[in-house]
């Protein structure tokens, strides 16, 4: 079986549009076009229904793409075994980050990765954690870097790296700041239903942190006035700073605190930062050395 023409149908999946999967490619779409009729003769099956724009998975392209995604892995995983048996430190590497503070991660330890491997091809994506943990599922990424709760994990592999708890952040002009803790001090911890009639800026709601969230509110007793959502944590961190709001708030980024008031809630809500692959993937050497970097990263800050 021709793994070329694997990849060349695959890609016309993930694309919906042999145009586009052509200038992925790098070939002709008359030549992707061309190989793909070729492949629907020999099988005697069509594998997309085709329309002006859109190409799309017949039944049979289904099972069809399903094997194809199944025997490239295969290849690519018989690859980085070879390759880490011999010591090569070549090969490519997909790494899934979460927006912000995952690419400050990443450049954090960029460097000493290089070092260490500077012919391995390494291919940051900066994405949800829920488009992370769709993408490892199928293949597409062979780590991602995420934050999780229990219930929101997937049935793959996870590494843990930290506990994080989640804060509760108000204006160091709010009333109820003078029950904070002096800076550098351990946080005080204070009931939200103090908070009932504030405003507060809060992260989207289908977000890992909203779906932790939003049950503390339930408990406290009511629904938070919310301004707007947002899917940065700096956003939350700059509106509670300049006295706009309240917020609740992941305690990385729990800084400057001559302008925030911080306290931590009875329930101490938290999270989990976690390196995720495929269940079953074979992991690098090179994806092992990444995620011990990214773990001493993290717990030295």
């Amino acid at each position: 079986m021709d793994l070329k023409q694997l990849e060349y149908i695959v890609k016309i999946a993930e694309e919906s549009s042999i145009t586009r999967a052509a200038e992925q490619l790098y070939i002709t779409q008359s030549g992707l076009n061309q190989q793909l009729l070729k492949l629907e003769n020999e099988l005697g099956i069509q594998l997309f229904h085709r329309s002006k724009n859109d190409f799309r998975l017949t039944e049979a392209g289904k099972v069809y793409v399903s094997y194809a995604r199944k025997m490239l892995q295969l290849k690519q995983e018989a690859y980085n075994i070879l390759n880490d048996m011999a010591d090569n430190k070549i090969g490519h590497l997909r790494v899934g980050l979460t927006p912000e503070r995952g690419l400050s991660m990443f450049v954090g330890i960029y460097p000493e990765f290089y070092k260490r491997y500077p012919q391995l091809t390494i291919e940051p994506l900066e994405i949800s954690v829920k488009k992370q943990v769709s993408m490892i599922s199928k293949g597409y990424l062979d780590l991602g870097f995420v934050t999780v709760s229990d219930g929101d994990k997937s049935g793959d592999e996870y590494i843990h790296i930290k506990d994080e708890e989640l804060l509760l952040g108000i204006p160091r002009s709010h009333p109820m700041a003078r029950h904070a803790s002096a800076p550098g001090k351990p946080y005080t911890v204070i009931d939200l239903e103090y908070f009932k009639h504030e405003r507060f800026v809060l992260m989207f709601k289908d977000s890992t942190m909203r779906g932790i969230i939003d049950p503390l509110f339930k408990e406290a007793g009511f629904r938070p006035t919310i301004l707007f959502e947002t899917a940065s944590n700096r956003t939350l961190h700059t509106m509670a700073k300049n006295n706009m709001c309240c917020t609740i708030i992941p305690e990385t980024y729990a800084t400057e605190e001559e302008y925030v008031a911080y306290f931590r809630l009875p329930s101490h809500p938290t999270w989990e930062l976690a390196a995720t692959y495929k269940k079953g993937a074979y992991l690098t050497k090179a994806a092992r050395d990444f995620i011990d970097l990214a773990v001493h990263f993290w717990n030295s800050i």
